[in-house]
């Protein structure tokens, strides 16, 4: 097996065993701690500009399948893991995890010591990394990593967003949902525009179990042509990135809102309602990635293990408390988890309530979002 590379910004230097792609990339390194679902992980476009260090210490075992994908194709720039396993066994799986990596252009490192890699990401907090599996010298490499502009004030969002306005249609992994889940409570048949930032899309499944015709727009799309479209509700996905870097979707969010249209928003689409409320975001040391991070719905107390992919955070401080609830707060560091606000129709969380992959509480966030529709008629 060839050899790799990787080297941080700060000068460390990292050699494992390369898989996929004989490349070289240059990414953000951010550590991801679910046991399971790798290939929802790797697929979900929220992780674009970011390489994954997998926590988790045996990966490739059940390969890569065609119903689990969050995405059609890996959006990581990169995977960093302790052991490839040498063999694939699942019923479902199409291929092995290096083919598919190959395939995408995507490189990856094995034979690295993620624990010891994971805690100085969190003792140090995230940093610019650069691998190569062709070769590449570790000083090009260093050079390379220092010199990459970061994902800091800048749209990611413009490079997975959709080209155009689609009508979704139920695919493969929406059987799972129909056949595995209670969500189909309401036939509500309510019109929902869902803006794709960077979409899930198990997301745009959980919206259709519920009888909803869903209608995906592009990232710059205006409120004016969203509220022409006369939607019952508005949802507004999770993405990559800095929220900061997207002026143009805290205008249209700002103009949703004002309209009263009925609102949810995920991970970045709930830092874009925090934005248009006035908020600011902020970074967080290492990010939330993972499938085990407690969130405490403050309203009820209930707790709840959440799956999480986000490094910026609305500024709790900055939001009117005469106009926002807040409703969740992450147990972790006690940063804002979600939001309502008081005299409008919107909501939003920061986590992923999707299950794709790890723990949820779909039922009842989904829920929440049709009834409050529902309620507005």
């Amino acid at each position: 097996m060839k050899l790799a590379t990787l080297v941080l910004q700060d000068g460390t230097v990292i050699e494992g065993q390369s898989f996929g792609a004989e490349t070289d990339a240059v990414f953000e390194l951010v550590f991801n701690t679910s046991m399971t679902g790798y290939q929802e992980i790797l697929t979900d476009p929220s992780y674009r500009g970011q390489g994954i260090l997998f926590t988790v210490s045996h990966i490739g075992n059940v390969g890569i399948n065609l119903e689990d994908d969050e995405s059609s194709t890996p959006q990581v720039s990169a995977a960093v893991i302790r052991s490839l396993s040498p063999v694939v066994s699942n019923w479902r799986s199409a291929l092995s995890l290096s083919e598919w990596l190959t395939q995408h252009g995507v490189p990856g490192i094995s034979g690295v010591d993620t624990r010891w890699l994971t805690r100085k990401l969190r003792d140090g907090g995230t940093q610019k990394a650069a691998l190569s599996t062709k070769g590449t010298s570790p000083e090009k490499l260093l050079a390379m990593a220092r010199e990459w502009a970061g994902l800091d004030g800048r749209d990611m969002v413009k490079e997975v967003t959709c080209e155009e306005s689609y009508r979704w249609v139920d695919d493969e992994g929406s059987k799972w949902v129909r056949e595995n889940s209670e969500f189909r409570i309401l036939n509500s048949e309510f019109k929902i525009v869902a803006y794709d930032f960077g979409i899930k899309e198990n997301i745009l499944r959980l919206l259709s179990s519920y009888g909803a015709n869903v209608t995906v727009v592009p990232a710059d799309t205006s409120a004016d042509e969203v509220l022409a479209m006369k939607p019952d509700g508005v949802f507004l996905s999770n993405g990559p990135g800095d929220p900061a870097g997207l002026p143009y979707a805290v205008e249209a969010v700002s103009g949703l809102i004002q309209s009263g249209v009925p609102i949810f928003g995920i991970c970045l689409g709930h830092q874009l309602i925090g934005r248009a409320l006035g908020a600011d975001t902020h970074r967080l040391k290492f990010g939330h990635h993972g499938g085990n991070h407690p969130v405490q719905h403050l309203p009820s107390g209930e707790v709840l293990i959440t799956a999480q992919n986000h490094n910026y955070c609305v500024t709790e401080g900055d939001l009117n408390k005469d106009e926002v609830e807040i409703t969740y707060k992450s147990l972790n560091d006690d940063s804002l988890e979600g939001l309502r606000m008081k005299n409008k129709p919107v909501f939003s969380v920061q986590f992923h309530p999707e299950s794709a992959p790890g723990p949820h509480d779909a039922h009842n966030i989904f829920s929440e979002f049709f009834q409050m529709i529902k309620g507005k008629q």
